[in-house]
This record gives C-alpha cells, sequence and structure tokens, in this order.
C-alpha cells in the first residue's frame, strides 16, 4: 500500500471540515466527456477522478469541479460537493446547492494568466508594447522611483512593489478604481525594478488594468471580452459577475487547520490581509461584481480548461484565431529560471504572466518543463501540458493552506502525470 494513502486518512484535530455526504455520489455532476476519446485506457482517466474524490473526502472543500482535455478531447467534466449551504460555518440544516460542471467559481490569482493574455493581445496588436514603461501611459506612476517599472516587470513579477498598500484593501474601492490607481502612483518601491523576483499577489493587475484602460478607453474586462472570451463563445470567464449571477457562483469557505508562522505572515504579506478577512473579503457581493484583475476571474472549470487547450492549439479554438502563435510563445517563454521569489519563500520558474514546470518537481506534477499555467488560492489547478497535449483546470471553493489535504493533492497531480504520458506533439506554426 502506498505511505501516502495513510497519511491522507489522517485529519488534524481542530481543523474546519465540511460535512461529507453518507453517499457523495449524490452531489456528483458529470458534464460532457469522452473518457474513450483519449489514446489512454479509461481505467486510467478515471483514476485522475478517483484521486479527485478522494481529496472532496478530506472535507476541505465544499465543492470540486475538474476538467481535462487530451488532443482536445474532453475526458474528464465532472463536478462534486455543494456550491452552496455546506461549509464549516454552515448549519447543518441550511439550504444547500449541489455543485453543477456549469457552476462557476472565483479561480483568484489563476486569473493572472488570463489578464496576461489580455496585454499580450494588446502587445501582438500593437496598441502597446511589453518594453513599453508604465508611466508612458499613466504619468503620476512615475513618483518615487517608479519610472523605470515596465509592462513585462509586471507580468514577471520584477515590477518591485509586490504589496498592495493596506488603505487599498477597502471593498468601497473597486467601484472607484481611480482612487486604487492612486494609491499605487503614491506606492514606494520596495526593490529596484528588474532586480528581485517577487509575486506580486494583487497589485501588479491593477496597475496593468489601467494601462488596458488608458490606451483602449475601455475598462479591462470589456476589453477581455471583446479580444478573447467573446469571439471564443464562453459564458463566464470575466472579472467579477453581473449582479443578477451572483448566487449561481460556489462561495468560498475557510477550511482546514490555522495556518502557523511564518505560513500566516507571508500569506498576510503577500494578500494584505489575514486569511479569515481575504475569504470573507471576496465572498463579499462588492468583490464579485468589481474588476480585481488578479484575483476575480470567474468562469467554470471547463472554461478554464478550454482556454488552456486554445493556448495549446496555438491560439485557436473551434475555427476562431485570437491570438498568434507567436504572442503564445513569447507569454510562456522563461523569465526566471528556478529564482527564490522573496514573497513566496520558494524557487519558482515563471514566464510572463505563467507559472511554468520543470523537468524535476513542479506545482503542475512533475517532468512537465514545457507546462505552463497559474494556480489560485487555494487549491485552484490550471495548466496546458504541450509534452502530452494536455490541458487540466481544477477548481475548488474551500481554502485550507496547511493540511494533511495536500497529499491527496500529490497523489492527484501524480495520477495526471501516469494516467497521460508524453506524446509526439506538433508544435503550431
Amino acid at each position: 500500500m502506498d505511505p501516502l494513502y495513510w497519511i491522507g486518512q489522517l485529519n488534524i484535530p481542530g481543523a474546519k471540515r465540511c460535512r461529507i455526504p453518507h453517499d457523495p455520489e449524490e452531489v456528483l455532476d458529470v458534464g460532457a466527456e469522452d473518457p474513450g476519446g483519449a489514446d489512454v485506457p479509461a481505467a486510467h482517466v478515471e483514476r485522475v477522478w478517483d484521486a479527485v474524490a478522494a481529496l472532496y473526502r478530506t472535507g476541505v472543500h465544499p465543492a470540486l469541479s475538474l476538467c481535462v482535455r487530451r488532443h482536445g478531447v474532453v475526458v474528464l467534466n465532472r463536478a462534486i460537493g455543494h456550491a452552496r449551504g455546506n461549509s464549516p460555518e454552515d448549519l447543518p440544516d441550511a439550504p444547500k446547492l449541489s455543485v453543477s460542471t456549469e457552476t462557476p467559481f472565483d479561480i483568484f490569482s489563476a486569473s493572472k494568466a488570463i489578464t496576461a493574455m489580455v496585454i499580450h493581445k494588446l502587445d501582438e496588436k500593437r496598441v502597446l508594447h511589453l518594453e513599453d514603461r508604465v508611466c508612458d501611459f499613466i504619468p503620476e506612476f512615475a513618483k518615487h522611483g517608479k519610472h523605470r517599472i515596465t509592462l513585462r516587470h509586471l507580468l514577471a513579477h520584477k515590477a518591485g512593489i509586490p504589496n498592495l498598500p493596506p488603505d487599498a484593501m477597502d471593498l468601497d474601492l473597486l467601484g472607484q478604481p481611480e482612487k486604487v490607481v492612486e494609491i499605487m502612483c503614491d506606492a514606494e518601491l520596495r526593490s529596484r525594478p528588474g532586480r528581485v523576483l517577487a509575486y506580486h499577489a494583487v497589485s501588479g493587475g491593477f496597475v496593468l488594468a489601467e494601462v488596458v484602460r488608458r490606451v483602449t478607453g475601455d475598462d479591462i474586462r470589456t476589453v477581455l471580452e471583446r479580444e478573447l472570451v467573446g469571439p471564443l463563445g464562453y459564458r463566464w470567464m470575466r472579472y467579477g459577475v453581473r449582479e443578477q449571477d451572483l448566487p449561481l457562483v460556489a462561495r468560498d469557505a475557510l477550511t482546514g487547520p490555522p495556518v502557523p508562522w511564518p505560513g500566516s505572515a507571508i500569506l498576510r504579506n503577500a494578500l494584505g490581509l489575514e486569511l479569515d478577512r481575504v475569504v470573507e473579503f471576496t465572498n463579499d457581493p462588492r468583490f464579485l461584481t468589481g474588476i480585481v484583475p488578479s484575483a476575480n476571474i470567474v468562469t467554470t472549470a471547463s472554461e478554464l480548461c478550454a482556454f488552456y487547450q486554445c493556448l495549446l492549439d496555438g491560439g485557436e479554438q473551434n475555427g476562431v484565431r485570437v491570438l498568434e502563435p507567436k504572442t503564445i510563445r513569447h507569454a510562456t517563454g522563461e523569465s526566471a529560471w528556478w529564482e527564490v521569489d522573496f514573497t513566496l519563500g520558494l524557487p519558482i520558474r515563471y514566464g510572463l504572466g505563467f507559472m511554468l514546470g520543470s523537468s524535476g518537481i513542479s506545482l503542475f506534477g512533475s517532468d512537465n518543463e514545457n507546462a505552463f499555467g497559474h494556480v489560485g488560492f487555494t487549491n485552484i489547478f490550471s495548466w496546458a501540458d504541450p509534452d502530452r497535449a494536455l490541458s487540466v483546470a481544477l477548481c475548488a471553493s474551500g481554502k485550507p493552506v496547511v493540511s494533511l489535504h495536500a497529499v491527496r493533492l500529490v497523489q492527484w497531480l501524480v495520477a495526471v502525470g501516469n494516467a497521460f504520458p508524453k506524446v509526439e506533439v506538433r508544435v503550431p506554426d
């Protein structure tokens, strides 16, 4: 027996957990999928889902939704749990809404990759250039030595402004983007632009969004819809949702044990708030209807997986081209090779808006050096692996950080790698 299995059975006393139905199949939804359409045995595909079901049984996620494509074929498209009504804070008899494969989730930091592609699209159209300085578009941003910051610096997490000033963490400001920009203009550098790799959890997105507004005359939500999401025909994948759609969004829940120091300090430094406040903040209707370019794309796992498939296919989907292959190669090329990220405290490979895989171990499993994608807070995974002809999206509504559920995550990543071996893939022209 795999020793990881037994570790995965353990629970930490005092951890916040959801109530798991006696028969989890009662809260399982299966969307359109063709497990037999892949070039791997259906039993291998099923093991990937079994690993997700095991993750659900840990109780740290009210809802999980997974979509996997192999050679463009949807081989897994399933969701399990409750979109609402089954968090640790809900009463046992609270009204419950079962999740489905059509349930949208806030994908948090996985939003960064989509925001990056808006910038890359405008670069492709020569509306801007990645070497342009931010102050070329926002003159007032040049204060306190920030005149050297370029768009490339922001996409590569090397702009030197990794932390959002505390006064910017105000939900009422989401309806006043000019105020957020004013705060960012007044921010001071933490390091010289281009020198230090430090994950910009929220700050960079607001700056990029203002650049988009100034060069196009439209907010970044409108540009995303016009340039990418609209042509691809997606129902969701936008910054926030319309007010009438709020009841459809999976509600996030704080789960797992309290985060000990120094993890708690790292999270607060990156996010600007304590963990419980982050969950409260992001469930607020003002957050879910606003524009937070680094953190509030709302979409389904199937749409997110389709988006990565579009990138994998060189920017074309269903006969519609939204990006040139060279644009995608530029976005997913290496900009940081295992440099230590001074926000996260870990060595990570980055592209320009994407986290990258590794020949060893990465955030997307192992032996996937050409993989590119982004994770989201917490346990949200989205990536494409050209070597495996694979695109994957896992959406999760639980927000655990330090918990033995991580063993189940590792088992799932291992299952994905084992189920889908590398293939010969034609690189798009």
